[in-house]
């Protein structure tokens, strides 16, 4: 086993903090590879840390209450058949249909929509080293949404760690 450590002080390196938020428009339901939209959006506040953590957050515009039928993940990259693939693996987990749920009043959608962003989750943390998300080799960020009838989705994008 190999171990790698790194340790900064933080009297020797600039703090940062930066926070922006993107929408991204409706891309239909099923998940959707966001990692360039991300990296684009923040590259030179991305660019000017040595180490630190970038943490996503995936919204519903114009709402104060954050939605949660959509979800952030981070999944294989390689084969463009896995999208699909893991849509249709949580259908299969969070079966869809009236009758199934008492929560319908949105659709039969909805309800098992925030089922998958449970199991999913609404938002993720990923390192950053020396300027760079730091992902596996094989690794995307996706934009999962579980609604037939979705809109855009705001990410808030938040960096934490210290300067180069």
């Amino acid at each position: 086993m190999r171990i790698s450590s790194r340790y900064l002080h933080m009297e020797s390196s600039n703090p940062i903090v930066h926070q922006k938020q993107i929408t991204l428009p409706n891309k239909g339901r099923g998940c959707h590879l966001i990692t360039k939209d991300i990296v684009s959006a923040v590259s030179s506040e991305l660019g000017s840390m040595k180490i630190g953590v970038c943490s996503l957050l995936c919204t519903f515009p114009k709402h104060v209450v954050k939605h949660t039928s959509a979800s952030i993940a981070i999944l294989d990259n390689t084969d463009p058949s896995f999208p699909q693939y893991m849509e249709s693996t949580i259908n299969k987990i969070v079966p869809e249909g009236y009758g199934l749920y008492q929560h319908s009043l949105e659709g039969e959608d909805d309800m098992p929509a925030h089922a998958k962003s449970v199991f999913l989750g609404d938002s993720h943390d990923v390192p950053v080293t020396e300027g760079k998300l730091n992902l596996g080799s094989t690794q995307g960020i996706f934009l999962c949404e579980h609604r037939t009838y979705s809109s855009s989705r705001t990410l808030v994008i938040t960096l934490n760690g210290l300067a180069k």
